[in-house]
């Protein structure tokens, strides 16, 4: 194994390797969770007219007055006519305000008159209009291109009358799982094989990441069968994930076969646990990661390495969301390598506190469950103490 490198320094190697996916239109009903590939600004204002903040009546501010009530401007039906003093009209949330008018009255502060009169109480010019342009106006940019689309910006683009958008294409994923003993879920299980959960995992990550999984395949610990599979992934992919194989055994053909198959190695081994023997390369502007096969190390790896990378092939903001959370309690140091330790986080005045979910063995796949980050532990001596900050990385 090669000098092992920090997290800080593979992720720099990773990211350094990316080349930007191209674009694509999408449809607003297809575009939930794309990333923006363009900067999008408002060719009209948003309102696009002075319209009503509430019920009530569209008047010419002044002193309380009982006036005539001489039509009704509706949300998608404005009043025709002027409004002239002496009169009002009924005006509902929404609708366009009326010319001459130069405040609403709300329903709560009128009372209704005698022979179509309405009795108002005094207003001021403006109240309750929302001018054309005020939530946004024309020309003003709204997303910049890596924006990740979640409702609201979606709803955003919809009110400058977006139908599609332009957004980075998917990275396409090719995932392989490599083990004798590995056996796919529903099948049987026979004596020394284990049901397999790394390509599952892997999966579920890369989807959430933004990607589209093209391949999952399972391989054999034999050397022709893994170059077999790798060749198929390196031609479907944009990043192709191999967990397992990695390390130094009699058994372990993923590095020798990526080479055979002429990608170049990037980093093999980073000081961290779990996740030791993580290798990067590339073929081209394909990206190749061998994650180890225990299936901790291959999703924190996954988180640490691999995320990043798909969200930078989208031209999106490939920074881990990070901050600092107190332990609650003592968690030992590895004198050698950086660990990432599963947490619990909850807040409290002083901010986020950590607690471990439990125990932090690589081959332990139910400490993931209801971890909210990885801690960061530094290398060392002893212990990070109960009380200590330490750095957390959100999942």
């Amino acid at each position: 194994m090669s000098e092992l490198i920090s997290i800080d320094e593979g992720r720099r190697r990773v990211l350094q390797a990316v080349r930007p996916l191209t674009a694509e239109d999408v449809p607003l009903t297809e575009a939930l969770g794309r990333v923006l590939a363009e900067d999008l600004e408002s060719s009209i204002d948003v309102p696009p007219f002075d319209s009503s903040a509430l019920d009530g009546f569209a008047v010419i501010a002044g002193p309380a007055a009982e006036l005539a009530v001489v039509g009704e401007s509706r949300a998608g039906h404005p009043a025709a006519e002027r409004l002239r003093p002496g009169a009002a009209i009924r005006i509902s949330t929404g609708a366009a305000i009326p010319a001459g008018t130069t405040a609403v009255v709300p329903v709560e502060r009128s009372d209704a008159g005698a022979n179509g009169r309405v009795r108002v109480q005094e207003s001021r010019e403006g109240d309750n209009i929302r001018r054309a342009g005020e939530d946004v106006p024309a020309g003003q940019l709204v997303l910049r291109a890596g924006s990740r689309l979640g409702p609201a910006e979606l709803g955003v683009a919809a009110s400058l009358g977006r139908a599609s958008l332009r957004c980075a294409r998917r990275p396409r994923v090719a995932i392989l799982a490599t083990g004798d003993e590995l056996t796919d879920p529903g099948a049987s299980l026979d004596a020394g094989r284990i049901y397999s959960s790394n390509a599952w995992a892997l999966a579920a990550q890369a989807a959430r990441a933004g990607a589209v999984v093209v391949a999952r395949e399972t391989v054999r610990d034999e050397p022709d069968d893994t170059r077999s599979a790798l060749a198929r992934a390196l031609d479907v992919g944009d990043v192709v994930i191999a967990s397992g194989g990695v390390s130094v055994g009699p058994h372990d053909h993923v590095k020798p076969a990526l080479a055979d198959l002429g990608a170049e190695e990037r980093f093999w081994g980073v000081r961290l646990r779990p996740g030791k023997p993580t290798w990067f390369g590339t073929r081209g502007t394909t990206l190749a990661f061998g994650l180890p096969g225990n299936p901790v190390s291959a999703m924190v790896t996954f988180q640490l390495f691999v995320r990043p990378a798909l969200a930078a092939l989208q031209g999106a903001d490939p920074s881990a969301s990070r901050g600092y959370a107190t332990l609650d309690v003592a968690v030992p140091r590895n004198p050698k390598r950086e660990e990432a330790v599963r947490v619990r986080l909850s807040s409290a005045e002083d901010g986020w506190h950590a607690v471990p979910t439990g125990p932090q063995g690589s081959h332990v796949l139910t400490s993931m469950l209801g971890a909210d980050a990885l801690a960061r532990i530094e290398p060392g001596e002893g212990t990070v103490d109960a009380g200590d900050r330490v750095e957390v990385e959100l999942l």
